[in-house]
């Protein structure tokens, strides 16, 4: 698919990866759909980025956003599912001192697969609808997926979201090809956003020293990535490790 062709909603837009994959999609052409739940973020787009509040684990929510980009920019080819959260902690720890045993709260497994897994797949299923009852052909969506899905310490709930939406890939592409649908991943690695920018300076150093490109990697090479499975019409069913080496 050409970009200039695409009518696109991005989720997660109104900051990191998602704000630059929203103005470069739309500075090759593309009309853009962005939608997050920081409405104030949000406002910081360009005027030409149709903008609107979206919370993903929200089914109302969705559909309402859905329905309303389809109507904002004539119908609607592509999606990129990049919303997502993280709650980090270890399913059970116990501290070293006093012994004391404390576990994963269920909220925070929950709002991490309420986001990053429900909220990623309310965004498929209404997006795909509403291409099927259109007969819109060509389409492609993208998932944000993570190298974290190979499994990564402290992080069972966004492991567990990550891994199972690379896998939700190829089922997708394979139920939607009747429809004339793509449907591919990206799995970042490390990347600058404002989620790892609260790292303290020895933590990054160590995961600095363990990428073999050397360094933390930035959103545009991850966009990079984006174009290349929007535009490559034979990329299906595939998730594309974007981590400098990370886990090679």
């Amino acid at each position: 698919m050409e970009l200039e062709d695409l009518k696109v909603i991005v989720t997660g837009a109104a900051q990191g990866m998602g704000a630059h994959f929203a103005r470069a999609l739309a500075e090759a052409g593309a009309q853009v759909a962005a939608g997050d739940v920081n409405e104030e973020a949000l406002a910081a787009l360009p005027s030409g980025i149709h903008r609107r509040r979206l919370d993903v684990s929200d089914e109302e929510s969705v559909q309402a956003f859905v329905s309303w980009a389809a109507g904002a920019l004539g119908g609607l080819n592509a999606l990129v599912n990049n919303a997502g959260i993280i709650r980090d902690g270890l399913l059970v720890k116990q501290d070293r001192v006093t012994g004391e045993v404390t576990t994963l709260p269920r909220a925070d497994w929950e709002a991490v697969l309420g986001v990053n897994l429900t909220g990623a797949t309310l965004m498929v299923r209404e997006v795909v609808a509403a291409m099927a009852w259109a007969g819109t052909r060509p389409g492609v969506i993208v998932n944000m997926s993570s190298v974290a899905r190979h499994g990564n310490r402290g992080q069972s709930n966004y492991v567990a979201a990550k891994a199972a939406l690379a896998a939700n890939t190829v089922t997708w592409a394979r139920e939607f090809a009747p429809f004339g649908i793509r449907v591919g991943a990206i799995a970042p690695g490390m990347i600058e956003t404002p989620m790892t920018a609260g790292m303290n300076q020895k933590s990054r150093d160590r995961l600095v020293a363990a990428i073999p490109v050397g360094r933390i990697g930035v959103a545009d090479d991850i966009w990079r990535a984006l174009r290349f499975v929007i535009e490559c019409d034979y990329f299906n069913g595939r998730c594309v490790d974007v981590d400098g080496g990370l886990v090679m």
